[in-house]
């Protein structure tokens, strides 16, 4: 995962994770913490594509089982976070 990514208010963004050695029974999982709160979970995904209910801020992500991409379409100011992605059965 890269160490840091930043954006201006609603140009898109993503964030990618890769796992070269995960094992097939594991998955890729996303979290978002907010300034000041503890970590909560987005999605999670192993292959294809997968859109979030979390409109306006269009959340996605893009899975090949090795490497995930959180994609930010419009972000807000609210989205101001640190992202985690994590491996886990």
């Amino acid at each position: 995962q890269e160490p840091s990514a930043e954006t201006s208010k609603g140009t898109e963004i993503s964030i990618n994770c890769s796992h070269p050695s995960i094992q097939t029974s594991e998955d890729i999982y996303w979290y978002r913490q907010l300034l000041g709160q503890g970590p909560t979970f987005l999605v999670w995904g192993i292959k294809g594509s997968k859109a979030l209910s979390a409109p306006p801020r269009q959340l996605s992500v893009v899975a090949d089982h090795q490497s995930s991409t959180l994609w930010l379409t419009r972000p807000r100011c609210g989205d101001v976070a640190v992202y985690y992605c994590a491996v886990g059965d």
